[in-house]
């Protein structure tokens, strides 16, 4: 039988600190937009534009933190510590290379990257300044997110979240000072939103290898980082792969609706970044819930307590549809506020509105597929439903209609938007089914 008072308070202990780890790197991307927003509208779309090249570089580091979640949680659950360190150090060669590689794209061709999301001449030049900078942001993040991971996994929540949470509150403060020019710093605007995200990069890496410096945290075992076991690493592959294919087909196409809505007009784009700031920080409870999920049901399954972790799973499952209604009430409980917090064109404000209300029925399917795929199923290790699933609902569906609305139908920028928003919503039906087959009920531990 499950112990629901043992539950739930496993569940909010791991839940919060991650999903307070989530809202504060959120937050950067909103005070990112706020601040910039107060100083020209195209000073923050053009940034808005610049950082989906992180997005798509976090869908690289997502694949690989992910499969050492999924693989490190079973093997928590089993004590065995070694195997942990071994996941560690496939972890950190996959994210150093990553990382490598978009670092040199931003330092060399940041026009290239620019002109993807935008045809605008000015978004152009103002986004490649931020990413010439960013950029070295960019080579250390795919590090300190391997330790925040392992930290994760081996119930040292409220470390990663204080990690985090750290690196956000420097960024913000450094955010104030460079872009609008305080303590005799020149006014940087864009260039100073990069020099913030940067330092505050440098400070979370600082006290990622401060804080697992201690007693009884597990550390990459430098000395076997080329000596890795095949079986492992074959097993942290059987699992990366299906996950870097369903964060590319999910970032990319991500990174489609961007560019997309910013080749309908400034302010369009202007709407569409707001509403995706809103977005990003309403998902954190949601993704706080999801990664506890797949934590709780891998410990379970890795343990050996297959049945315990299926009820687990049914439980959560079910929880994400409560969670999706209070997103919904949320979004729109905020639309006021938001629209009047930022300086917009009234065309714009009025994009932002009508964003935002279809954006509140999107909350519910975010958050239902974000708990059951990303944390339940995958938990298990049935990691190649989420391919499946993106590869219809997304690359066949809702990405033809909102590039058909957008350059063939000319349909308005809502419609377009609303086109965008299919695919979650769509995928519900489909996960229920996934989860009713058991699949994903799995001892992955060797």
């Amino acid at each position: 039988m499950v112990d629901n008072k043992a539950f739930y308070k496993n569940l909010i202990r791991i839940a919060l600190p991650i999903a307070l780890q989530s809202l504060m790197l959120a937050l950067v991307a909103a005070c990112d937009a706020l601040m910039l927003g107060r100083v020209a509208q195209i000073q923050m779309t053009a940034v808005s534009l610049a950082t989906q090249i992180q997005f798509v570089q976090n869908m690289f580091l997502s694949s690989a933190t992910a499969a050492g979640a999924i693989l490190g949680a079973q093997y928590w659950g089993k004590g065995d510590k070694k195997a942990l360190e071994n996941i560690f150090n496939i972890m950190l060669l996959f994210c150093g290379i990553v990382s490598v590689l978009f670092f040199l794209a931003c330092e060399f061709s940041p026009q290239v990257l620019m002109g993807i999301f935008a045809a605008d001449k000015d978004l152009i030049r103002i986004g490649s300044d931020y990413l010439r900078i960013a950029g070295w942001s960019y080579l250390i993040t795919g590090v300190s997110q391997c330790y925040l991971t392992i930290m994760k996994v081996t119930e040292r929540v409220k470390a990663g979240a204080a990690i985090s949470s750290a690196a956000v509150v420097i960024n913000i403060i450094f955010n104030a000072v460079f872009i609008f020019g305080m303590f005799g710093i020149p006014r940087m605007e864009a260039r100073g939103a990069a020099i913030s995200t940067t330092i505050a990069r440098i400070c979370e890496l600082a006290l990622c290898l401060f804080i697992s410096a201690k007693p009884d945290y597990i550390r990459p075992a430098l000395l076997r980082l080329f000596k890795i076991p095949k079986e492992l690493f074959l097993d942290f592959m059987k699992q990366c792969l299906p996950l870097m294919g369903g964060c590319l087909c999910w970032g990319v196409g991500f990174t489609s609706y961007t560019a997309i809505m910013g080749h309908m007009g400034v302010d369009a784009a202007a709407a569409n970044s707001i509403a995706a700031v809103v977005r990003d920080l309403v998902c954190c409870m949601c993704n706080g819930i999801g990664s506890a999920a797949g934590i709780i049901v891998g410990n379970e399954l890795g343990a050996g307590r297959l049945e315990l972790g299926k009820k687990y799973g049914l439980k959560l499952k079910n929880i994400s549809f409560v969670i999706g209604f209070i997103s919904t009430a949320i979004v729109l409980a905020v639309t006021p506020i938001v629209v009047g917090g930022v300086i917009l064109t009234d065309q714009a404000r009025e994009y932002l509105i009508w964003m935002m209300v279809i954006m509140s029925f999107y909350m519910i399917g975010r958050c239902v597929n974000t708990v059951t795929i990303n944390g339940v199923l995958d938990g298990g290790g049935d990691t190649i439903f989420d391919l499946y699933s993106l590869v219809v609902c997304m690359w066949m569906i809702a990405i033809p209609l909102a590039l058909c609305g957008a350059f063939v139908f000319h349909w308005s920028p809502l419609a377009v938007y609303a086109c965008t928003c299919l695919d979650e919503v769509g995928k519900i039906p489909w996960v229920m089914l996934r989860v009713k087959k058991y699949k994903w009920v799995r001892d992955l531990t060797r």
